[in-house]
């Protein structure tokens, strides 16, 4: 995923920056409205995060020029203005999603994952198969295959494969786990997610020449076909 923040707080830039990145997205960033209306409108993004009070070029403005040019990139608008009449003005002039600062970083991360989610299925058909290289899911047969291979897993195992299929190809922290498979929005302490892990790195990886499942170390879990 590809995001641009618009905000010119350095510290909240930085926090959001720091937390994207950590999931392995591809985040850019613009201090002021007139540049990052410039990248937006040059560039190809995911989303947008607008902060509202910028300075140059207010955040509404941003938004309601991009939109008035046919520009549809989902956009979440930050502001310390959480009033009724304020998040009704900033959806107004085009805005998908309005959070509120201070904000928690992992609301913030899912309400990006549900405004791409909701554009992507704007735009086209639901996958109903998944695949990383010889990796596939069949989600309504609710079948996985690896080459020719049926590989049975357990229920809470295909929705942690599935999961990781979902972010193919990105680094997907314990915390996205914890809250997308588990639905914790809290550290229970325990080891569940390595166990899962484990089991399913088993059931996947072995007896293949080309591990798909890595670990990578500090931060959290990626599936894909490079090393």
């Amino acid at each position: 995923m590809r995001i641009l923040i618009i905000e010119d707080d350095k510290d909240v830039a930085q926090f959001i920056r720091k937390g994207l990145t950590e999931a392995g997205w591809t985040v850019d960033h613009a201090d002021n409205g007139r540049d990052g209306l410039f990248l937006a409108a040059s560039e190809k993004y995911d989303a947008l995060i607008v902060d509202r009070m910028l300075p140059v070029v207010d955040g509404l403005t941003v938004i309601r020029t991009l939109r008035a040019s046919n520009n549809r990139m989902p956009a979440l608008v930050l502001s310390a203005l959480g009033e009724v009449d304020d998040r009704v003005e900033g959806l107004k002039a085009g805005g998908d999603d309005y959070l509120v600062k201070p904000f928690a970083f992992s609301e913030l991360h899912a309400r990006l994952e549900a405004l791409i989610r909701r554009s992507a299925a704007a735009g086209a058909a639901p996958a109903t198969v998944l695949e990383v290289g010889d990796l596939r899911m069949d989600l309504l047969r609710r079948e996985v295959y690896r080459g020719d291979r049926k590989i049975d897993l357990q229920p809470r195992e295909f929705q942690l494969l599935e999961f990781l299929m979902r972010h193919a190809g990105q680094v997907v922290t314990r915390t996205m786990l914890l809250e997308g498979v588990w639905d914790y929005h809290f550290d229970p302490q325990t080891n569940v997610i390595d166990v899962h892990i484990s089991r399913l790195r088993a059931k996947i990886d072995r007896d293949f020449a080309t591990p798909l499942l890595h670990t990578v170390r500090g931060a959290g879990y990626r599936l894909d076909t490079r090393p």
